[in-house]
């Protein structure tokens, strides 16, 4: 009998895609075929995203995609799971009926049932407890060549005032430092190189397992690893950097001089305003102090421009600080007034034109910033992990220790090196935050 094809299609976050990976691994464990495009599958998987408004509006728009191939006979069932089924449970299906089955974020481990029973005919509907400790799962790697993602924590604790995700993904779980490093080690036999350690708060590992911070032990474990030759760490909230993890970072050789800490203002107000935990003089100092003990730190943050109460004098302390600051990367969004968090109440609303024109204006102002310093690198060898070859650019490409995937720029040069390898690039020009050059003699 012809084994049954599945294909599954994963938006969102990179913890998100860690789900679909494990997902992968549960559905071929059960003998059912993968499949690389939805139209070859019998059936397709979604994990949404249901973060902000423009995810949700993705995440509805791929389903009724894939609603027409089943109108059409080209597959025979659609399976959701993730943040946009968990956030909206109750009414999902019912706004969607052309999900055959639908799981929440606390019921990944069910996908192999739920995608039978809707090539069956059948049927399914199931939320798990999304505050119990997740099973340690296989995965097939999606990424690469060369990196992955490694998850240290599921759902988040901090309550923001903009956002769902505690609601969505339930309290802040780390995973035990034994299971990581396992996880780990087998990446690394599998060629991965580059371990992009993630979590919603990476900082606040361990606290709820452990009793205390601890980050630092486990990437001293993880620095041990035989293969392991870049560690990449997403997101370090400010208000839990301490000393030991500073020290670690600039110790360690293999853990690369990145730092992805999502500050998202820098006004008092503000930032009380956002329930975050803090204050811009302490954002300020923390900076300088990275700065200091982190010689030549890469320093990436999000930004939300638009929150209700940020008026023009709170917009120019953002944009005073950035030039002062010079942030080497940085996001920035606008704010989403999202349904039954504290920030969707709150009066004083910055209309949607006057929040895109400041997007706008925050990034036009990062911009010529990067720029400046991606100039500085022009003459210089750099190290980088090659992904693989471009062939309207004639060139390989691959990323530098300044680069995260998907995020940041990426790095052009001639010359040979396999994908998943490194390669010494001397970096000749820079376009547009992109670098190009060739492997260094």
């Amino acid at each position: 009998m012809a084994k049954s094809k599945v294909a599954l299609v994963s938006l969102g976050c990179p913890k998100n895609l860690v789900n679909s990976e494990q997902m992968l691994y549960l559905l071929a464990d059960a003998g059912l075929e993968l499949v690389g495009e939805p139209e070859e599958a019998d059936c397709v998987v979604v994990n949404t995203c249901g973060f902000i408004e423009s995810a949700k509006a993705e995440a509805i728009d791929t389903i009724l995609s894939l609603a027409e191939l089943k109108k059409a006979g080209r597959i025979k069932s659609i399976v959701a799971t993730g943040c946009l089924v968990q956030r909206y449970q109750d009414e999902f299906l019912k706004e969607l009926p052309e999900v055959d089955c639908a799981l929440g974020t606390g019921s990944y481990g069910d996908v192999v049932e739920a995608v039978k029973s809707s090539l069956k005919g059948n049927g399914l509907c199931r939320y798990g407890d999304i505050n119990a400790q997740d099973a340690e799962l296989g995965r097939i790697v999606s990424t690469g060549p060369g990196w992955a993602y490694l998850r240290v924590a599921e759902g988040c604790s901090n309550r923001c005032a903009y956002c769902v995700i505690p609601a969505i993904r339930g309290k802040y779980r780390s995973r035990r430092i034994e299971d990581i490093v396992e996880e780990a080690q087998a990446l690394a036999q599998t060629g991965v190189r580059e371990l992009i350690v993630v979590a919603q708060d990476v900082t606040r590992y361990g606290t709820d397992l452990y009793g205390k911070r601890a980050l630092s032990e486990l990437l001293h474990k993880l620095c041990k690893i035989k293969g392991i030759e870049w560690i990449r760490l997403h997101y370090l909230y400010p208000d839990e950097f301490d000393d030991a993890l500073i020290d670690t970072i600039a110790g360690e050789k293999k853990i690369v001089k990145y730092i992805d800490v999502p500050i998202q203002h820098i006004d008092d107000d503000i930032l009380k305003r956002m329930n975050r935990r803090g204050s811009g003089e302490d954002i300020k100092a923390l900076l300088k102090k990275l700065r200091e003990r982190i010689p030549g730190v890469v320093i990436r943050t999000s930004l939300i421009v638009g929150l209700p109460g940020e008026g023009e004098a709170e917009f120019k302390a953002l944009c005073d600080f950035l030039k002062e600051a010079k942030l080497e990367r940085a996001g920035v969004f606008v704010f989403s007034p999202e349904e039954r968090t504290p920030a969707a109440e709150m009066p004083d609303r910055c209309p949607t034109e006057e929040a895109e024109k400041r997007q706008e204006i925050v990034m036009e102002l990062q911009d010529g910033i990067m720029d400046a310093w991606s100039r500085s690198f022009i003459g210089k060898d750099v190290r980088v992990l090659c992904e693989g070859y471009d062939e309207e650019l004639g060139m390989q490409f691959g990323r530098s220790f300044a680069d995260s995937p998907e995020i940041d720029g990426i790095v052009f040069f001639s010359g040979e090196c396999p994908a998943g390898e490194f390669a010494l690039v001397h970096i000749n020009e820079v376009s547009d935050g992109e670098w190009y050059g060739s492997i260094a003699e």
